[in-house]
């Protein structure tokens, strides 16, 4: 019995021309080859099972070929084809990074390209899945793929592209490869079957093409997987068993049956889908998809965004025609809400049976909304709401008195700015106090009315706001503050000379002699003093201890020098003199890696317990 091999290894392309749905990289690699325009470094990066390591292959043996065709490919019939077909090439060698990521793995593989090949023009390394590489063999790999020698060409290949290093990137030159479009791979799938005389039907491999999503290597796997199934024979509904998918006539009543508001019926279906082993999410997932290619079929122009098996198509837009898109887009929610909290539920079924009586009962609801009628379904608004507010009435401005008038213009000119506060307050009941008031602003807005113009330029009656002159800042602090506060004018700074600091410094240190700090006293005395500028002075001392007592000492020193010198931009800085050096003890001077060595330079059993033990030591 032969031996089987998968169709993935099988049916591998083995020139250019066969690799499927990336014409762009093939194009350019036959092109650089034929101009001899070959880059040291290539970097092949994209999803999986799309064509990198084949493609790499690909070109490690068409460059090593010698007889190439004039379009850029291997003949497959040279001594170097034969051996690179056969696997028994020395000029091609692949690293799998994912298992050999250490730096000694890259250094061994550095020492190896210095060596030219004995046949052939190149040798070629292939390091596949290179982001698991550590950055240590990332830095030893550095150089070495800067500038190789002339006979070495590196193809590293990898699916995620974003955790290589940038200085790796700028280094090589980038492919980006492609997912593999549902058409090709579908055709290619088409041709693998007739020359393996395998009964297929074109719906069935649409459905592998769909699940396999772009991964040629993905479908060649689930293809002979059915094969072996099915027993040779690939039809749509054992692809569908097999894979686990329900069937979109399944999804088509379940829609007829919630547009009619058959709440029993969609319950019902559900029911006998769940029979049949499908999860609640497979349910959810499926439904949201066949919804979203109903949306889609809507216009014409994203109808070819459709990607459903032959002869489904138009159904799909016949039935799309029929639902209306607010429909659509209101179920898509729906669903895409109830999966999202799909995991959190602790009944599973009664969570989808909720979002398909939710579904059932969708038309109505919108028919409600939209409703030109009386009954309207309530929104809840985002926006601004509506409360009570009452008005309030406008102060109004009292009258100046008339000056060119009789003494009786003076007196209802008054009057109404005492009249609504006479009524409020003697009223005895609120209806009064209403009726009063409101009397009260009628008299007042027709005296305000029947008042000459001129009288708005006179003096204003007592009580009413001043016009004459302002006041300054410091005078109306004065009338406010009275005599509680005592302002005071700021004093003049005094000049930072050595006299009067030194004078300073020898107060400030019988003030440490009266608080019994006799350390810092010393200290103080050896200081030295240099005044660098009017705000700024340095104190130089021999020691860090003694530079620790100032510092202890600081913020009160400064506190009291720009009392004293009334300026509060005084500062000094302590620096230490290097001197006679201190005498540190031997064990302050020794880190941990020196200390055990001391200790077992004394004591050797430690140093053995450590070697018997194989105890690492965490310096």
């Amino acid at each position: 019995m032969d031996n089987f091999i998968v169709s993935a290894r099988k049916y591998r392309p083995q020139n250019f021309n066969t690799v499927v749905g990336q014409q762009h990289i093939t194009t350019t690699l036959k092109n650089a080859i034929r101009n001899n325009q070959l880059a040291h470094a290539f970097l092949f990066c994209g999803p999986r099972g799309v064509g990198k390591t084949t493609c790499a292959r690909i070109l490690a043996k068409t460059i090593n070929c010698t007889n190439q065709t004039p379009e850029g490919e291997a003949c497959n019939t040279c001594n170097s084809c034969v051996s690179f077909d056969a696997g028994t090439s020395m000029n091609i060698h692949e690293l799998d990074a994912a298992s050999n990521n250490s730096v000694d793995d890259i250094r061994t593989l550095v020492e190896q390209v210095r060596f030219a090949p004995q046949a052939g023009k190149y040798k070629v390394y292939i390091v596949d899945e290179v982001h698991m590489l550590s950055s240590s063999a990332f830095n030893a790999f550095l150089k070495t793929l800067e500038e190789p020698p002339p006979h070495a060409i590196f193809i590293l290949a990898t699916t995620e592209k974003h955790k290589i290093l940038p200085t790796i990137l700028s280094r090589c030159q980038i492919f980006d490869f492609k997912r593999i479009t549902n058409n090709d791979t579908v055709e290619h799938l088409q041709e693998i079957v007739d020359k393996e005389q395998i009964n297929a039907e074109k719906a069935a491999l649409q459905v592998i093409a769909q699940k396999s999503e772009g991964c040629m290597r993905d479908s060649l796997s689930i293809l002979d997987k059915i094969v072996s199934f099915t027993n040779g024979t690939v039809t749509y509904q054992n692809t569908l068993e097999h894979l686990n998918i329900l069937d979109e006539d399944y999804f088509f009543q379940l829609l007829a049956c919630m547009q009619q508001q058959d709440m029993a019926g969609a319950m019902l279906l559900f029911d006998q889908i769940n029979r049949k082993g499908f999860e609640g999410d497979l349910v959810l997932n499926g439904f949201a998809e066949f919804i979203r290619n109903l949306l889609v079929c809507k216009d014409a122009k994203s109808a070819a965004l459709l990607e459903v098996v032959e002869g489904m198509q138009e159904k799909y837009q016949q039935v799309a025609q029929q639902t209306s898109l607010s429909y659509l887009v209101s179920a898509l929610n729906i669903l895409n809400d109830t999966e999202v909290n799909y995991k959190m539920a602790r009944n599973k079924r009664l969570h989808v049976e909720l979002a398909l009586i939710k579904l059932s009962f969708l038309q109505q609801a919108i028919e409600l909304t939209t409703n030109q009628s009386a009954v309207v379904k309530k929104k809840r608004l985002d926006g601004p709401i509506a409360f009570k507010t009452k008005l309030i009435q406008p102060l109004v401005p009292p009258t100046p008195a008339n000056t060119n008038g009789s003494g009786n213009a003076n007196t209802n000119a008054s009057a109404p700015t005492q009249g609504p506060k006479l009524y409020v307050a003697e009223a005895a009941s609120k209806s009064t106090a209403v009726q009063a008031t409101a009397a009260a602003q009628s008299n007042l807005s027709t005296q305000t009315s029947t008042t000459s113009p001129n009288s708005v330029a006179a003096a204003a009656p007592t009580g009413t706001i001043k016009t004459g002159p302002k006041k300054s800042l410091l005078d109306a602090l004065k009338e406010k503050a009275g005599n509680s506060y005592q302002i005071e004018e700021v004093k003049e700074a005094k000049p930072l000379t050595e006299e009067s600091l030194r004078a300073f410094w020898d107060a400030y240190i019988i003030q440490l002699e009266q608080q019994l700090k006799h350390s810092a006293v010393g200290t103080f005395k050896i200081a030295s003093l240099e005044i660098d500028n009017d705000i700024h002075f340095t104190v130089r001392v021999s020691a860090v201890t003694a530079q620790k007592f100032i510092e202890s000492e600081k913020m009160v020193l400064i506190d009291q020098l720009q009392t004293q010198f009334n300026n509060r931009a005084i500062n000094f800085t302590i620096l230490v003199e290097e001197g006679e050096k201190e005498d540190v003890p031997l064990h302050m001077r020794l880190n941990s890696k020196q200390k055990f060595e001391r200790i077992a330079e004394q004591y050797p059993l430690v140093k053995e317990l450590r070697d018997k033990l194989r105890l690492e030591i965490d310096y």
